[in-house]
């Protein structure tokens, strides 16, 4: 591809909206441009990337035995209120009626509409198992569209759902998916863990995302450095800290206590004025969930784990309580709660219950209280509620600590069970002649999110670094001058490197030689070939790798070699 016949318009300024580096760069080198909040076009060289990344993806779903097909984005809202997801989506939905006032919308996700095809189409414990996948356009009302592509309204995803006769059938095609989500972005040449993960709207048990890791994620996880223990930070799990040394059973033996903390009620102000470590205190948060208030226990110098708190409560969501509802079941502001004394249900962390004579609110504003014992003082339901941190124990293994990351989503993987099957109806007759339902599984990739995965994770100050298995084009050809012998050999060489497989984008503009390297920089294709009469004059070309650790390393090619060397780099580079 010749430059001049190219659309690649780079720009020297990133766009206003643009806050991190995928979206700058992407912008800044001509792949994407913002048509509206969270809707992007996708540019040549963008679109030849988007399809790069499809086909690794569609190469390893169909490896793994995973049939294609394609499902409409438009769908009648019948499948949704079948299963309760047209009210649960709320506003995330892109809701529609036609001209006769029937409900449509557009589709977030295809499980309904994959779970009505199984019910009609497989029958029999012989059609099974199935997994199927679609390459398909999303469409969700993110309420704070960001990032570029990271975070959009509309979206394109691969998504795939299994069919099984029972679990453990179910389990073997999740394994089947988990090893081609491996095979995926080992061959992307990205940098990631796979981790513990929670379910959400779609549903399931057994779940795991697959985060690759950038300081710039927007995920939290945790990763034992001694075994393979990952996690969400929203699901995760520390391990139980050593108790802090105290005087333990002189402690027991003394009773609870009411001390004066006037105009002290956060922790940190309580702690310094009372000369105690945070971790001798209990800090009591009130939740709303659904229509109950919940009182929320945990060690002075930890924090509530909010997604776990609503699985342990039965609800879907949490949310702190404000100053009247305190006030109204504590009797204090907010800052005062105690449990003791407490009337409401009250939940425990267990390392809260290992405190020994903790202080606490009074219940009564600018009043604590000393020596409160667990079992003694007050009771609660005793929950795993803490938000693990980086030094945290391993909840896993002897001796190992967690270890903080940050990282992007890139793929998401669940066991549903008969989540959808049941209320679909979407059964099978098995071996017995008894009807069973259809137990599945579903996967999800973000395509298009990958593009800027991908660079968020491959990138310098001067532009995009892609690996080869995903880059626009394999090679960068840049001749500088518009000497003949220059010419004719920049045309040989791409002849040569295309005939042997290589993808060619040759900048045979009338530009500065600075211009063309500052916009090689910025597109990141991965080799770069430098064709000038001065290299000619000693028979060879400039060869550098928009990858090297070292961005100054140049290799000299002896010109008659030159293709074949090229050629050979790009094969191997995409044996990975």
């Amino acid at each position: 591809m010749l430059f001049t016949r190219a659309l690649i318009p780079t720009m020297k300024d990133a766009p206003a909206d643009a806050a991190n580096a995928s979206h700058v760069l992407l912008a800044r080198a001509g792949y994407i441009r913002r048509v509206g909040a969270g809707i992007y076009d996708f540019l040549p060289l963008g679109l030849r990337v988007l399809r790069k990344i499809e086909r690794v993806v569609r190469e390893e779903m169909d490896r793994a035995g995973a049939l294609e097909l394609l499902m409409p984005a438009l769908l009648p809202a019948d499948y949704f209120k079948e299963t309760g997801r047209w009210d649960l989506y709320g506003d995330v939905l892109f809701r529609i009626r036609d001209r006769k006032g029937g409900d449509y919308h557009l589709g977030p996700t295809h499980e309904e509409i994959v779970t009505d095809i199984a019910r009609r189409e497989l029958k029999s414990w012989r059609d099974l198992p199935k997994t199927l996948y679609q390459i398909q356009v999303k469409f969700r009302d993110e309420p704070r569209p960001r990032g570029g592509l990271l975070r959009c309204r509309e979206f394109t995803m691969k998504d795939a759902y299994s069919f099984d006769a029972n679990e453990d059938l179910a389990l073997a095609s999740y394994e089947r998916m988990r090893q081609a989500y491996v095979r995926i972005l080992n061959r992307m040449g990205l940098t990631y863990r796979m981790v513990q993960a929670d379910a959400g709207a779609i549903g399931g048990s057994t779940s795991a995302e697959f985060q690759v890791l950038v300081d710039s994620g927007e995920d939290a996880i945790v990763a034992c450095d001694r075994c393979d223990y990952a996690a969400n930070l929203e699901v995760a799990v520390p391990g139980l800290s050593p108790v802090p040394d105290r005087p333990a059973d002189a402690v027991d033996r003394a009773p609870a206590a009411r001390i004066h903390t006037p105009g002290h009620g956060a922790i940190d102000d309580v702690a310094k004025l009372l000369g105690i470590p945070k971790s001798s205190m209990l800090k009591c948060l009130l939740y709303t969930a659904g229509k109950e208030l919940v009182m929320v226990v945990i060690r002075g110098d930890h924090e509530v784990n909010e997604v776990r708190l609503a699985r342990a409560v039965g609800v879907d969501e949490v949310f702190l309580a404000g100053q009247a509802d305190v006030e109204r079941v504590t009797g204090a502001a907010i800052g005062f709660a105690g449990p003791v004394g407490f009337a409401g249900r009250i939940v425990v962390d267990p390392a809260a219950q290992r405190v020994s004579g903790g202080v606490t609110g009074a219940n009564q504003t600018d009043w604590h209280m000393t020596n409160v014992q667990f079992g003694r003082d007050y009771r609660g339901e005793i929950v795993d509620l803490r938000l693990a941190a980086g030094g945290d124990p391993c909840p896993r293994c002897d001796g190992g600590t967690l270890i903080a990351y940050r990282g992007i989503e890139a793929g998401h993987i669940f066991v549903l069970g008969t989540k959808y099957s049941v209320p679909m109806g979407a059964t099978f007759i098995d071996e017995k002649q008894q009807q069973r339902p259809l137990v599945m599984g579903c996967y999800g990739i973000g395509i298009s999110r990958l593009v800027a995965t991908t660079v968020e994770q491959h990138h310098d100050d001067n532009g995009i670094r892609w690996p080869i298995a995903v880059a626009p084009y394999h090679v960068h050809v840049v001749t500088l001058g518009k000497e003949g012998d220059v010419l004719a050999t920049a045309r040989a060489l791409c002849d040569s490197l295309e005939v042997a497989g290589a993808e060619v984008l040759w900048d045979d503009r009338d530009e500065r030689p600075g211009v063309k390297f500052k916009d090689a920089d910025l597109i990141g294709i991965p080799l770069r070939v430098i064709v000038g009469a001065k290299g000619l004059s000693a028979g060879h070309v400039e060869l550098k790798s928009r990858t090297d650790s070292d961005p100054k390393r140049v290799e000299l090619l002896p010109l008659p070699e030159a293709a074949a060397m090229i050629a050979d780099r790009v094969r191997v580079g995409l044996r990975g």
